[in-house]
């Protein structure tokens, strides 16, 4: 009997890939179906490669926050200096504080810093910089600085000169083995006053961190020579803490406070980038809703075309249910028909989403080449490129989305086929 046939039978399935496939007379329903699988499929492209962007350009900016950058930087709240009146913020024993926060369980590394904004003159081009003095070693662990792929020069000649940015040779005009000179407005101290100091430096080594606004004003100087640069003999500005799990950093600062002692203060890499990193996160959920909604209105158009099949296909069903046909195979019937269409769109639609996320370099060059260059402003937005990360949890939302709006959808316009009176379907045949 019909009523004992099992649910999304053979016959069903044959019924339904006849809908889909509709005769010429009846090509608006086809016409509906075709705008439907490519509206799913725009839909389902753009929200997994939006995602994969949104991935890439976070994981991007965070790897160069904590490939160039302290994970945190440990410093003096800052004492009156009795005889200028000035807060010094120095640390005076440095190599003391640092052998304590090394022994904080999940430190890496403790390097002393000194830090100096200062102006650099070369081939009579000028620059802001910021100069990082740091000991070889120190510097030697700093893994988007000191990178084969991307560093140019011999970082073991360090003590003989700076490390600069490409940025900052790219303004300055410099490459290895030029001279650089660098200027500084407190300078040496005179019975006239303070002079400013003026001191050449052969370039060693030039790096490429990743981020614009690092290569584009980070200089790095030997310790030691940073110290009588700055005036700061005996004494480091602050202590640059690398960590075996700086996503868990914040709940080590505490543990960094104790070990440093009274009068410090930590300063995290999350307390330096944690606006924009909320950011990001409120802009990943605006999206996702926009794109969702995206998703939705192409889901609308299986309604569109099955309300069409439907209203085509009303003598059939008449037949159909006066041979025996339940109401439960009319609706999975016509159910097979729009879920169908949903995921077939969606699987092309993951299927054109990943080859855009991982041949997003070469799409980006053909687009930037087609536009005649300056699409991606660096000094902008940051980072040299658009990446793009896939990863497997956005693309299962993606799936998820589409076809469970795919399916809900489709259930409406089946149920209205299914319930659809025989005799009323036949009586003007």
């Amino acid at each position: 009997m019909a009523g004992s046939t099992a649910p999304f039978s053979r016959f069903e399935w044959m019924i339904a890939w006849r809908y889909l496939r509709a005769r010429r007379a009846e090509g608006g329903v086809s016409v509906m179906t075709w705008i439907s699988l490519i509206g799913i499929t725009l839909a389902v492209f753009a929200l997994i490669a939006t995602l994969a962007v949104r991935s890439g350009f976070r994981a991007e900016f965070v790897d160069t926050i904590l490939g160039a950058n302290a994970h945190a930087t440990v410093y003096n709240i800052g004492r009156v200096d009795p005889v200028t009146g000035r807060i010094d913020r120095t640390i005076p024993d440095y190599a003391d504080m640092a052998g304590k926060i090394r022994q904080v369980p999940g430190v890496t590394r403790v390097a002393p810093l000194v830090k100096g904004q200062v102006m650099a003159n070369a081939r009579g081009r000028n620059a802001g910089i910021e100069v990082f003095g740091i000991a070889l070693d120190d510097l030697k662990t700093i893994p988007r600085i000191v990178a084969a792929d991307t560093g140019m020069g011999d970082i073991d000649r360090f003590a003989e000169g700076i490390a600069i940015g490409s940025g900052v040779a790219r303004e300055l005009g410099v490459s290895l083995g030029d001279k650089v000179k660098v200027i500084s407005p407190n300078g040496v101290k005179t019975a006239f006053g303070t002079s400013p100091r003026v001191k050449a430096y052969e370039v060693v080594y030039v790096f490429s961190a990743g981020r614009y606004d690092i290569d584009r004003v980070r200089v790095y100087m030997p310790f030691d020579e940073a110290q009588s640069y700055f005036n700061r003999e005996g004494v480091a500005d602050e202590l640059e803490v690398m960590v075996a799990e700086p996503e868990k950093i914040d709940d080590m600062a505490l543990s960094l406070m104790r070990a440093g002692g009274d009068g410090v203060q930590v300063w995290t890499w999350r307390d330096a980038s944690g606006g924009f990193l909320r950011a990001l996160d409120i802009e990943d959920n605006v999206m996702f809703v926009i794109l969702s909604i995206l998703v939705l209105i192409a889901a609308m158009n299986i309604v569109s075309g099955l309300i069409m099949l439907v209203k085509n296909k009303g003598r059939d069903i008449g037949i159909l249910r006066t041979m025996g046909l339940t109401e439960g195979s009319v609706l999975r019937v016509f159910f097979i028909c729009g879920a169908f269409t949903g995921l077939i769109g969606t699987l092309f639609g993951v299927l054109f989403g990943c080859l855009f996320a991982v041949y997003i370099d070469p799409i980006f060059s053909m687009v930037n080449y087609l536009a005649g260059g300056g699409v991606w402003d660096p000094s902008v937005r940051g980072i040299y490129n658009l990446p793009a990360k896939l990863q497997l949890g956005d693309v299962l939302s993606a799936v998820s989305l589409s076809l469970g709006l795919s399916f809900i959808v489709t259930i409406f316009p089946a149920r209205r086929a299914a319930r659809m009176n025989p005799v009323e379907a036949l009586r003007y045949e």
